[in-house]
């Protein structure tokens, strides 16, 4: 017996295309939710004069005894309010207690704040540089007080970096730069049109060696600038994938419809996190396959 999937007509205007949120997104009684610590970092050598918020995720599976794996995500309580767009705390929750993903410890850390500045908010300062400075930050100035507190597995194949827009662009800069660091990528929407001087990827992933890195990247097919020769977000997400892919990279492209926008990522997020950690098993630490 065959089923016949009923026709259903593209949309004209896709900018304001919304998907519909799945389980994995939404609370649930049968569901522990994890702890969620807040701390803040008041001083930092890497970017001077900045201060930002943080919070850890502590999944309710979390007993000390074992490493746990590690998610790194940018723009943090805009990732991690239960509310928002995202919801990664309600996913991880479900996924870690469904043994669909392992024991993850995850940080969501804010961009920097700059102090008594009349133009504040330094997100593309941190997020939009081509450049090991986000990386080493994080590796020196954050993960450190993460680490002091919870047992964190120090292979990088174990430990990931999320982000959309700008803060996809600092999850791929900060892998590239140091995939000692950081093996595994979630990527929406990322502005690399905006990288300063120019995108570098697609010449990169050409011309140099072969990084020890999965990445999951999602593109929107009326992304900003979307049909214009310069600025065009959407080619150049195409572009790096198609990199990707001529680089013999494990990676995983879903491109959708609307905009430049957060819902597609947040509904997706919950595969993105099972496809990043697809060879885990029940929280055990095997090493990166099929890299």
């Amino acid at each position: 017996m065959t089923s016949v999937i009923p026709f259903r007509e593209l949309p004209v205007d896709l900018a304001d295309v919304r998907y519909a949120y799945g389980p994995d997104s939404q609370r649930s009684a049968r569901t522990a939710p994890g702890e969620v610590i807040e701390f803040t970092i008041d001083e930092s050598t890497v970017f001077p004069g900045t201060v930002r918020r943080c919070w850890i995720h502590v999944p309710s599976a979390y007993d000390g005894e074992r490493d746990a794996a590690l998610m790194v995500f940018n723009d943090g309580w805009w990732y991690l309010d239960p509310e928002g767009e995202i919801r990664a705390g309600t996913v991880l929750d479900n996924l870690i207690e469904h043994g669909e993903i392992p024991v993850t410890i995850s940080l969501f850390i804010d961009p920097g704040v700059v102090r008594d500045s009349g133009h504040p908010k330094n997100r593309n300062v941190e997020y939009d540089a081509f450049d090991g400075r986000y990386a080493t930050f994080l590796t020196t100035e954050v993960l450190p007080i993460v680490e002091s507190r919870f047992r964190i597995s120090v292979d990088p194949g174990w430990r990931g970096i999320c982000g959309g827009s700008s803060g996809g662009n600092a999850a791929f800069t900060a892998a590239w730069q140091r995939p000692d660091a950081f093996s595994r990528v979630i990527a929406f929407v990322s502005s690399f049109a905006q990288i300063p001087g120019g995108n570098p990827f697609p010449h990169l992933i050409a011309t140099e060696p072969r990084r020890n890195v999965r990445f999951f990247l999602q593109a929107a097919h009326r992304d900003d600038g979307w049909d214009q020769p310069q600025m065009n977000q959407l080619a150049e997400n195409l572009e790096v994938t198609a990199g990707l892919a001529r680089g013999g990279y494990d990676f995983r492209l879903v491109l959708g419809d609307g905009g430049h926008s957060p819902n597609h990522a947040g509904v997706l997020l919950p595969d993105a996190l099972r496809w990043l950690w697809r060879d885990a098993v029940h929280g055990s630490i095997p090493e990166l396959a099929a890299l």
